[in-house]
């Protein structure tokens, strides 16, 4: 872990593609939200959109090549967790982003798709960018003030 001037605490998990492997990444972030303070239900909701994300990785950009790396980085903010995950591959069509609820409920009960719909439903933001280095998938969840205890 790393920490920048005035920045999050930076948390890198780089893993051969491998699905055998992601249990790692899952744990990985279970112990960074259960750190941040992060309630049962958005530990279970990060944990999903991790390893979504990291299964499209390995699935579908690296086609489960394990000598490519999957590579992770959790941006630890005070108020919210940032969390990168990139694979080498081309990317995919955006149109399945359509945020619709029509092409959502098709994308939940088609053969494909619900990866995108579980990540968007689970975390405050998901984005991705496409570059000549691949995909970056960009998850982002807030976390929320901590609850005032009484007496």
């Amino acid at each position: 872990m790393s920490k920048h001037a005035d920045g999050p605490e930076i948390i890198k998990v780089s893993l051969p593609s491998d699905l055998d492997l992601l249990g790692v990444l899952g744990a990985a972030s279970d112990s960074i939200c259960q750190w941040m303070g992060f309630d049962d239900m958005a530990v279970t909701q990060v944990n999903l959109a991790v390893i979504e994300a990291g299964t499209n990785g390995v699935q579908h950009g690296h086609k489960r090549d394990p000598h490519k790396s999957l590579e992770t980085v959790f941006k630890v903010w005070p108020d919210r967790l940032e969390i990168v995950v990139h694979d080498s591959g081309p990317g995919f069509d955006p149109s399945v982003l359509d945020p619709n609820i029509t092409a959502a409920e098709e994308r939940f009960l088609g053969d494909r798709g619900r990866g995108m719909f579980i990540m968007m439903t689970c975390m405050d933001s998901v984005d991705f960018r496409f570059d000549a280095q691949g995909t970056h998938c960009h998850l982002m969840k807030r976390l929320n003030a901590p609850v005032a205890k009484s007496g």
